[in-house]
């Protein structure tokens, strides 16, 4: 399959770095506030969130990114769950996609019509409607919607409400970037980038779901930027963060990868960005501050959830065979925004 056998920077590590974005983005003119506009980019939310009446919001967002596996279906299939679950991550529901496609022309179209199958079958899953798209001739294969959700304005998840004392739910197992590398490079166990997929390819509705019946106040998904990355953006003026590194759910082979250097560029750009918010106790191996670092393609959703509901949350998460568990908690504001045990 040529170009996307091999595609360099596939998936989230395709990023651009948060550092650059940041400085981009500060020199944008923002013109007049509109007050309809609940989150835009500033506090770097996952989605736009536009009020269109009491009790209703739009939700708009947009991804799309080169392959990271080498079979079509499986990355239309894990772009589009990438794309959708901003919409979960604020706490939404989706309702309309539109296909994003860069393609070669003289690629075999069959490859074309894979992806776009793959990410048509996510978005019917997801109980949304396709409703059209955009393509372009390019050097590469690129893919990826744009997605239009519903939201109750009183009931967004932003993310960067968290409260002291909130503990933080994360949905999915980490290292998804590594084992890409790994798998590229011919490295990867036997099953690791079968579980990678099956994680990349499960959306966040029924997390996101589930969340309804539970006092949330802020979330997130982890995606390019790694766990630290996104969490760092969760943290507001009044809270910092505390991790059990031992708790956090790890995809087969992952911390492995990392002593073997199987590392991205993406991880380096986000430990540059964030690193210096961060305290690792002694006892954190270069291994899992890579995990931690690492870029995740359609990651899970990161919740900060009231003290109260997160056992009865936890549970209903996992008895729908979400593999998820309680990462750490918000503190009272200190010295570092979070701090790794």
């Amino acid at each position: 399959m040529e170009d996307i056998v091999f595609c360099k920077g596939g998936g989230c590590t395709a990023k651009l770095g948060a550092d650059v974005l940041k400085h981009i983005l500060s020199k944008i003119p923002k013109g007049e506030k509109d007050i309809s506009l609940l989150v835009g980019y500033d506090s770097s939310d996952d989605a736009a969130v536009y009020r269109i009446s009491d009790d209703m919001a739009i939700v708009q967002t947009l991804d799309f990114f080169p392959p990271m596996v080498d079979d079509p279906y499986i990355f239309g299939q894990i772009a589009a769950a990438n794309a959708l679950s901003d919409v979960y991550a604020m706490g939404g529901e989706v309702k309309t996609a539109l296909n994003i496609v860069c393609f070669p022309e003289k690629m075999d179209l069959n490859i074309l019509g894979k992806i776009m199958q793959g990410g048509a079958k996510k978005v019917n899953e997801a109980g949304a409607t396709l409703a059209g798209g955009h393509s372009i001739a390019d050097d590469s294969v690129k893919y990826g919607l744009s997605v239009m959700g519903l939201v109750n304005p009183d009931k967004i998840y932003e993310n960067n409400k968290a409260e002291p004392a909130d503990i933080l739910i994360l949905t999915k197992k980490l290292g998804v970037g590594l084992v890409c590398n790994a798998q590229r490079v011919g490295q990867a166990f036997k099953g690791s980038l079968d579980e990678a997929i099956e994680s990349m390819t499960t959306l966040n509705k029924k997390a996101s779901e589930i969340s309804r019946n539970y006092e949330i106040h802020a979330c997130t998904d982890v995606t390019g930027f790694g766990f630290l990355g996104h969490l760092n953006e969760m943290i507001n003026n009044n809270v910092s963060a505390e991790i059990d590194s031992i708790s956090i759910p790890v995809i087969k082979g992952a911390l492995h990868y990392a002593e073997e250097f199987l590392l991205t560029a993406a991880a380096q750009r986000n430990r540059n960005h964030v690193a210096d918010n961060v305290d690792f106790s002694e006892n954190i191996t270069f291994a899992m501050e890579e995990l931690l670092f690492d870029p995740q393609t359609s990651g899970g959703l990161l919740f900060a959830v009231k003290k109260e509901d997160a056992l009865p949350f936890l549970k209903e998460l996992k008895n729908e065979g979400l593999p998820a568990a309680i990462v750490g908690h918000f503190t009272q504001k200190k010295e570092k925004n979070i701090y790794i045990k």
